[in-house]
């Protein structure tokens, strides 16, 4: 039987906080994972079609609401390089607004089967 995503009843977090790589927390002390994270162009995609030397790509991410085993949190400095903000606030719009003063378009809030689900997409083009 396939899962199917459909609209999620409450608002989604108001504010999201990494915890460690992969891992953000909520307002609520909920866990939402990384789930997917998507580049579009790829990077080999970019490099064969392009002559530029500025590689910005689209990027979607999938975040899963799920408890995870608790670790107390990575400073800043111990994280490793990510694309993906430290931190994302709910603004009007249905988007986030990233600490990287970036914003990331709700594509979806939803669940798939039990798990709630966040899907959200930075546009570079739309950011600038």
């Amino acid at each position: 039987m396939a899962s199917e995503a459909c609209l999620h009843s409450g608002a989604p977090p108001a504010r999201l906080w990494i915890q460690r790589p992969g891992i953000y927390e909520d307002e609520s002390g909920r866990n939402w994972v990384t789930v997917v994270v998507r580049f579009s162009p790829s990077q080999r995609e970019w490099a064969r079609a392009s002559q530029s030397s500025t590689y910005e790509p689209s990027i979607t991410v999938h975040l899963w609401q799920m408890a995870v085993h608790r670790q107390d949190p990575l400073s800043p400095s111990q994280m490793p390089f990510s694309r993906l903000p430290p931190v994302w606030q709910l603004c009007p719009g249905n988007k986030y607004r990233a600490s990287d003063s970036s914003f990331w378009e709700i594509v979806n809030h939803g669940q798939i089967d039990s798990i709630e689900q966040l899907v959200l997409t930075y546009e570079p083009e739309r950011n600038h």
